[in-house]
């Protein structure tokens, strides 16, 4: 899981900083030179969509997520552990609605053969590929966390769910800061 969401990460990463130099040369080529290379827009929405799913399997996995926890830490350890379990069987069921969305337009593209109404006329079926295993990547994700909460609740291991999927306290989120800092010091 953890190997799946750094190369998620590493993705996510590439896929933007191309984005940026492709929409900066852009930029310039426009307001110095009076050209376009069109289509710019268009691979902007391909790499939205890839994205998208790619940062959501890292946030799941690194627990990245907002979360109010006003009653949360006011719960008992028990009713804490439960919710963590639903939050995490929830997200595992929407991305599986969601894959099952990307996959029936995946679908529909190969069944019309549509194309994007654009000047580069994509063949959809191309960037919806892409769409679909990123999306894919993240249900995985989703249903390995899902399935460990639930081992988890089923054995009654309330202390191992909380700590391990719930959200952190203020004072854990500061030690984690702190951590972090010191090893961007070292290095």
């Amino acid at each position: 899981m953890k190997r799946m969401a750094q190369l998620s990460g590493i993705t996510f990463g590439a896929i933007m900083i191309a984005l940026s130099f492709a929409i900066a040369a852009e930029t310039i080529l426009r307001k110095f030179f009076s050209h376009s290379m069109g289509g710019i827009d268009e691979l902007g929405g391909y790499a939205v969509a890839v994205i998208a799913p790619l940062a959501f399997l890292v946030t799941a996995y690194e627990q990245a997520h907002i979360r109010i926890n006003i009653l949360h830490g006011k719960l008992p350890l028990r009713a804490r552990a439960i919710l963590n379990t639903v939050a995490a069987v929830s997200l595992g069921l929407l991305a599986l609605f969601l894959l099952y969305f990307t996959f029936k337009t995946v679908q529909d593209t190969l069944t019309y053969r549509s194309i994007a109404q654009t000047p580069w006329a994509t063949p959809l079926i191309f960037p919806q590929s892409v769409w679909l295993v990123a999306m894919l990547a993240f249900t995985a994700g989703t249903l390995v966390i899902s399935a460990r909460t639930l081992l988890l609740a089923i054995r009654g291991d309330w202390t191992t769910l909380d700590r391990k999927f719930g959200p952190g306290s203020p004072q854990d989120e500061l030690e984690a800061e702190l951590a972090e800092l010191k090893t961007r010091e070292r290095a």
